[in-house]
């Protein structure tokens, strides 16, 4: 079917070669930058961090929404971080059992409420049409069905919550460490999906505590969303977020000289347009960069894509979608002295999705190749949009797509490929019956 997805506006070359696809055969496994010094907000108490390269804004924000939208947005937001940001590390050492149980109790509801209020945005921002009330019913009731993820999120204490970024609202990103701290580790900058509207930094959590099993440090990079801001804030705030984790990851044992950019359906559009854009940046002339390109050793997308009849006032206009479309703009032939600079790009897909079908990190993939770049793109066999970053992972076992990560991120650390080879299973996270009522009543 064909992909609804914003199509290329130039006509690709019929001898250009085409992208590498690798389709997956579908298993079936049953068995700005500040750091936070305060459990309470405070900016006075923020202690500023000189970045190796020298800060810059990426771009000028810009928003065609009403003003009293984003001003409600922004009041209730920033009374949100007042709560959020209590996962300082001055004050873990010096807690007493039951000061930690309170702290984290505390935060729990503080980030069910304003979950709660992301989810009432999106039903406000959507109608109250038949269509869109029962999905809204749908997706509550497949957020209960995922909740056990949650219990890590709030409690393990390889999670460092809500470490300070930027300046602007939602600047916050979470930290998933290993257990071992002996050597440096590699780096995923993740940034999660949500429509635009609702994503938040705890959508990946899951992918946190997984790879940081394997060892593998993982920074959930939160964004403003949608009326809160459009897409040329969520880029910005992209861009800040990973400027801090090349430029800090260190300090958390990472290694600077492997981060990997990923995404995840929404925030894969948003980190594509985030390193697209900061490759022509780069071979612009007098741009200051806090953040280099060069970097990032890979960029996996899973299940990214934009569908333009659902964001046209998210990417500011049916007028500037193609300046958001990664796709469209490294055709643009100003841009390809960009497109050599970008890393590797490794697309994921279930062939089953149909919130972004297939065809959109198909077609990625190729046009990234004709003009160039280095791409591929590997699809699962009957994998919704879901079941590759939730339902599979939560089932145990062996995830093939987890593994594929796994296995680009430690292709050149043959320790780490010999360890990976013998990691026991995981774990059942919830019964069979659970993720298959959660994949029937899935909304996306």
């Amino acid at each position: 079917m064909p992909s609804p997805i914003l199509p290329i506006s130039s006509n690709p070359s019929s001898s250009a070669s085409a992208a590498t696809t690798v389709v997956k055969a579908k298993i079936d496994a049953d068995p700005s930058a500040t750091i936070l010094i305060s459990s309470k907000f405070d900016p006075e108490k923020a202690i500023p961090i000189t970045p190796v390269l020298p800060r810059a804004s990426s771009y000028n924000s810009t928003s065609n929404v009403n003003n009293n939208i984003v001003s409600f947005a922004n009041n209730h937001q920033q009374g949100f971080l007042r709560t959020s940001s209590d996962s300082s590390l001055a004050l873990l050492a010096d807690e007493t059992p039951r000061q930690s149980i309170s702290r984290e109790v505390g935060h729990v509801a503080a980030e069910t409420f304003y979950l709660s209020g992301l989810c009432l945005k999106l039903l406000s921002y959507l109608g109250v049409g038949y269509r869109w009330i029962t999905r809204f019913l749908a997706l509550g009731c497949y957020a209960m069905l995922l909740m056990p993820v949650a219990f890590y999120y709030f409690f393990s204490r390889q999670v460092r919550r809500s470490i300070i970024y930027g300046e602007k609202p939602r600047n916050r990103l979470d930290l998933y460490l290993p257990k071992t701290s002996q050597g440096t580790k590699p780096v995923v900058a993740f940034i999660t999906g949500g429509a635009w509207i609702i994503g938040y930094k705890a959508w990946g959590s899951l992918l946190g505590q997984q790879l940081s099993e394997r060892d593998i440090i993982v920074a959930c990079i939160d964004y403003r969303n949608f009326p809160q801001g459009t897409i040329s804030d969520m880029v910005e705030d992209a861009s800040q977020g990973i400027s801090f984790i090349c430029n800090n990851i260190s300090e958390y044992g990472g290694d600077p000289n492997r981060i990997y950019l990923m995404g995840q359906s929404a925030g894969a559009h948003i980190a594509a347009c985030t390193l697209v854009n900061q490759a022509i940046k780069e071979t612009g002339e007098g741009d200051s960069v806090s953040w280099s390109v060069s970097q990032i050793k890979a960029y996996l997308g899973l299940s990214g894509g934009i569908v333009p009849a659902f964001s046209y006032s998210i990417m500011e206009g049916e007028d500037s979608l193609h300046q958001f479309s990664p796709e469209v703009l490294v055709q643009d032939s100003n841009v390809k002295p960009a497109v050599s600079l970008l890393p590797p790009v490794i697309l994921f897909h279930g062939t089953a999705d149909y919130s972004i079908p297939a065809d959109a990190s198909q077609n990625f993939a190729d046009t990234l190749r004709r003009v160039g770049g280095k791409a591929e793109s590997i699809l699962y066999d009957g994998k919704t949009h879901t079941d590759l970053f939730l339902q599979d992972p939560m089932r145990g076992g062996r995830d093939e797509m987890f593994e594929d990560v796994v296995a680009i991120i430690h292709g050149e650390d043959e320790a780490a490929l010999a360890k990976d080879a013998v990691a026991p299973p995981r774990r059942r996270l919830v019964p069979e019956f659970m993720l298959k009522l959660a994949h029937d009543v899935s909304p996306f």
